[in-house]
């Protein structure tokens, strides 16, 4: 976005990819693997599940961006992910109800700490939100656990589509009666920032670089001329003047 039009339309709405950029989803499923299985007497390396659970879920949504299937929120296809990756590591211990438990764990996610506190100070000056591919109920379970204070809750379900396609973005900035030069959005992943970029959305990378755990290889550093690039939500906030 050229800085002509950024002076002329004022900045409006602050959306936030979440997983990954607002929460620590890593640790915080591999926690909740411990967790449903130490009744069982069963040993896994819990971050390894975590990151084959994640790593399902980009050829999931492809399902449904292809067309196979047709739009389902975030936790069914969850669902059958993990399904699979217990069968991967034959875990055959758990009943259907801890199953159940076990796949909201998504909803269960510790934010990084920077979060809230740069969140509160963002909300002084803009509508803040999510555009996210998790589904509403996700969304509200895991703010109401983290007092992660969003005004509204957008993205995937609102949208019916899934991230990079465009109408997540644009039916997000359609939902709050904005244009999307009049929208934002903050992730710590290059790809996302690109597809809303290409939507019109002014953009944020914010540094997340143990999403993936130490050895992380991927999206360290901003790869391309971003409207803003920080350290973290404080930074953003800052940047933006709040």
């Amino acid at each position: 976005m050229s800085e002509s039009i950024s002076e002329q339309v004022p900045l409006r709405a602050v959306l936030f990819d979440v997983f990954g950029t607002v929460v620590d989803w890593r640790a915080s499923v591999a926690r909740e693997v411990q967790a449903a299985l130490a009744d069982h007497k069963v040993s896994v390396d819990s971050n390894t599940f975590a990151d084959r659970w994640r790593a399902l879920y980009q050829p999931a949504m492809s399902r449904v961006r292809s067309g196979e299937i047709d739009f389902v929120p975030l936790d069914e296809l969850h669902r059958e992910n993990l399904d699979q990756v217990l069968e991967e590591f034959s875990i055959e211990c758990l009943s259907e109800p801890e199953k159940v438990h076990l796949n909201l764990a998504w909803h269960r996610l510790d934010s990084w700490p920077d979060v809230v506190g740069g969140l509160q100070r963002l909300k002084a000056g803009y509508v803040i939100g999510t555009l996210s591919n998790g589904n509403i109920a996700l969304m509200v379970n895991m703010a109401k656990r983290g007092q992660l204070p969003w005004d509204v809750i957008l993205g995937a379900e609102v949208a019916r589509a899934y991230k990079p396609q465009p109408q997540a973005y644009l039916g997000s900035a359609r939902a709050l009666g904005l244009a999307p030069d009049e929208c934002m959005l903050v992730a710590a992943h290059n790809d996302d920032l690109k597809a809303a970029a290409q939507c019109g959305f002014r953009t944020a990378f914010v540094e997340r670089p143990f999403e993936h755990g130490p050895d992380q290889q991927s999206n360290l550093v901003a790869e391309n001329d971003y409207d803003h690039i920080a350290r973290d939500f404080v930074d953003l906030a800052k940047q933006l003047g709040c």
